[in-house]
């Protein structure tokens, strides 16, 4: 609606609200401005102008090294915040290229904070590894070619040796709930019957994509350690729990498809 996005108040409103004022005190410029609550009771955001993509796609490194760049900005900008709470940061739980705003073809900034809540960079960083670099698709760039722009994140957040050693545990955590979330989505009364197949085939993709990680899990994680020595304390798996984010959807699903009706825009 004009310069602004007015979305129905949630349980999440406060919350993020909060974290939105947060980041225009601290000056970061990726996130939208909370503009307050309108006359028909729906919180109203300024638009960001740029595009959001609506589907998965490859991404080039120069776009990837940028999305790694904004996370890390996003996340340290809470870093030691009350909203942040006893956990180092606030994560997003959805830093997908569908949560994107870009401009001139780079990520500038994010949308949708509807999961946002206190966590661990690795579970955002997991959440990205994934949407933005890696790819179980017959089109995909080759493993070696995915390994390499995995490390081009890593370097451009700026992660420790044992966080990297970490990392593909954190990106196997994410495509394990993310199957889970969409089968008890079976279940929802909001979806009809004709959703079922969809669905299913969110869940399959899901495990599709945790099996060629796993499966490639070693020269993904060298990838990322290279030219850093191996240590034994990066070896600790980092659950992401409960906190993970919506279900992602297939690269050949819209993004705007994802989500039930009346569920508000995705």
């Amino acid at each position: 609606m004009g310069d602004t996005v007015r979305r129905p108040v949630t349980d999440r409103s406060a919350f993020v609200a909060d974290l939105l004022h947060h980041f225009e005190r601290r000056g970061f410029a990726g996130a939208p401005r909370h503009l307050g609550v309108d006359e028909a009771g729906r919180d109203t955001f300024s638009h960001l102008p740029g595009e959001v993509p609506s589907r998965f796609r490859r991404w080039g490194d120069g776009q990837v090294a940028a999305a790694g760049g904004l996370l890390r900005s996003f996340h340290e900008a809470t870093r030691g915040s009350c909203l942040a709470g006893a956990h180092p940061v606030v994560c997003h739980h959805d830093p997908g290229p569908n949560n994107t705003v870009f401009r001139d073809g780079l990520p500038v900034a994010f949308i949708d904070f509807d999961m946002a809540r206190p966590g661990d960079p690795l579970e955002d960083l997991g959440y990205m590894a994934w949407t933005w670099c890696v790819s179980s698709k017959p089109q995909a760039p080759s493993v070696r070619a995915q390994a390499a722009q995995l490390r081009v994140l890593a370097d451009a957040y700026g992660l420790d040796v044992p966080a990297r050693g970490r990392l593909l545990d954190a990106v196997l955590d994410r495509q394990t709930g993310n199957a889970l979330r969409w089968h008890g989505l079976l279940g929802d009364s909001t979806w009809t019957m004709a959703d079922g197949p969809q669905i299913r085939a969110r869940i399959d993709w899901s495990r599709r994509e945790h099996a060629f990680t796993a499966d490639h899990h070693d020269v993904f994680t060298d990838a990322l350690l290279r030219p850093f020595p191996r240590s034994t304390s990066s070896s600790r798996r980092v659950p992401t729990g409960e906190e993970g984010g919506r279900a992602a959807a297939p690269p050949d699903v819209p993004f705007t498809a994802r989500r039930p009706a009346g569920a508000g825009p995705g």
